[in-house]
């Protein structure tokens, strides 16, 4: 199996990660508080209960794996550590001009038959052009670092944009940033606007593969969003670009992820 992966160029720790386990009935619950999220991310657990005909005990620990709070309108994937340094917001005001001028990254949920796993991308703000991807099924700091280093495959930034979760302020992920002498800029804690392209790329992805998809592994994931991500980078026109495609935009292109 070691060389199957090989010859897939897919890494045998992400190609076999298996969905974190749920109830059938906590996971039908799980996928509509997501759905739920992308439509109105300012409701709370009172609302979402009543919306669901739920206890709210048990839709506020739902809530806790999806990552959302109560009173912020962003999933709180990532929580800051104490000790961890954060950065101010950077792009407030900023004329967005040209590629590398900006990347961003975020987490977010992906429901799954049986159980779900965790998604990051990292993605640059100019052109749209998603530089990388990883999965997990834990939120711990690896699978961000291993995206960080996927996208330096494209240069590198002037500015790099995350929220302040600990995963990203971590001085493991942050020491190669700084290296480059890379500028870096944390999101306001529960403004999700402030990371808004990539927000859009989750709604994007989740209505047209996720939902639709069913899909019961990361075996059978991993493909998908290979595939999802191409034809997000060079074959989907996107509106905000004049139905350009983020390849049309960015000077660089890579064969995987």
């Amino acid at each position: 199996m070691q060389r199957q992966c090989e010859l897939l160029g897919v890494p045998r720790s992400t190609y076999y990660y298996q969905p974190l386990p749920e109830s059938a009935e906590n996971l039908r619950l799980l996928r509509e508080l997501d759905e739920l999220y992308l439509k109105w991310p300012f409701y709370g657990s009172r609302k979402l209960a009543f919306l669901l005909e739920v206890n709210r005990k048990r839709i506020q620990r739902l809530m806790r794996i999806l990552g959302i709070e109560a009173h912020y309108p962003k999933p709180n994937l990532s929580r800051p550590a104490p000790g961890h340094q954060i950065y101010p917001y950077l792009l407030r005001g900023v004329a967005i001009e040209r590629p590398n001028q900006v990347w961003s990254t975020d987490i977010t949920y992906i429901p799954m038959h049986g159980g779900f796993l965790y998604l990051v991308a990292v993605m640059d703000w100019f052109s749209r052009y998603v530089l990388s991807w990883e999965l997990s099924n834990t939120l711990e700091t690896g699978f961000c670092q291993a995206a960080l280093n996927a996208a330096f495959r494209f240069g590198q930034p002037d500015i790099w944009n995350s929220d302040q979760g600990s995963q990203f302020t971590s001085a493991d992920f942050l020491g190669p940033l700084k290296e480059r002498e890379i500028l870096i800029s944390m999101d306001g804690r529960g403004r999700a606007l402030d990371n808004v392209f990539i927000e859009r790329l989750w709604r994007s992805l989740k209505y047209e593969l996720i939902y639709p998809g069913d899909f019961a592994s990361g075996q059978d994931l991993y493909p998908a969003l290979e595939n999802y991500f191409h034809f997000y980078n060079h074959q989907r026109p996107h509106q905000a670009l004049g139905y350009r495609t983020p390849a049309d935009l960015f000077p660089f292109q890579s064969t995987r992820k």
